[in-house]
């Protein structure tokens, strides 16, 4: 069983400026519950089909690759709108690879980071473009942006 470990933070704009290209993602919700989702994503050329599930810092996660073709079929005949739209950096910062997540569309003005850990008490270095921890704020969990986009808080 995959397990995924992440902790959330608003960036500081104002201290972020990305050196490099990112990576423009869709996505939307199959299944959409308090403690589980069914998502589909195509990141660039590459799409994915996962799995989550759990309400803690620790979730179960499964993910499989599917054609693009279908992943597009499927987030416009199956999944919720609006769809997440956002371009993702992927940043290396001490010992870590930090993902940073900028909105468009409906959550246009959002900035996350993410950082992916081995164990939750793991230690790591924080850049100093990440700001407030949101970890436990699940208005950031991007299943429930699609159903209440930024723009509306």
């Amino acid at each position: 069983m995959g397990k995924e470990i992440e902790r959330k933070f608003l960036v500081d704009r104002a201290k972020w400026d990305p050196d490099q290209s990112g990576t423009v993602y869709r996505q939307g919700y199959v299944a959409n519950l308090p403690d589980k989702s069914v998502r589909v994503r195509i990141a660039g050329e590459k799409a994915m089909l996962t799995l989550k599930g759990g309400k803690t810092l620790v979730r179960d996660e499964y993910e499989y690759p599917i054609p693009v073709a279908e992943a597009r079929e499927l987030l416009e005949r199956f999944c919720e709108k609006p769809l997440i739209e956002k371009t993702r950096y992927r940043i290396r910062y001490g010992n870590h690879l930090w993902e940073v997540d900028v909105f468009h569309g409906e959550n246009e003005g959002l900035f996350l980071a993410e950082i992916e850990l081995g164990d939750p008490s793991e230690v790591f270095d924080k850049p100093a473009w990440a700001g407030k921890e949101v970890t436990g704020d699940k208005r950031y969990y991007n299943a429930n942006l699609g159903r209440h986009p930024y723009r509306d808080w």
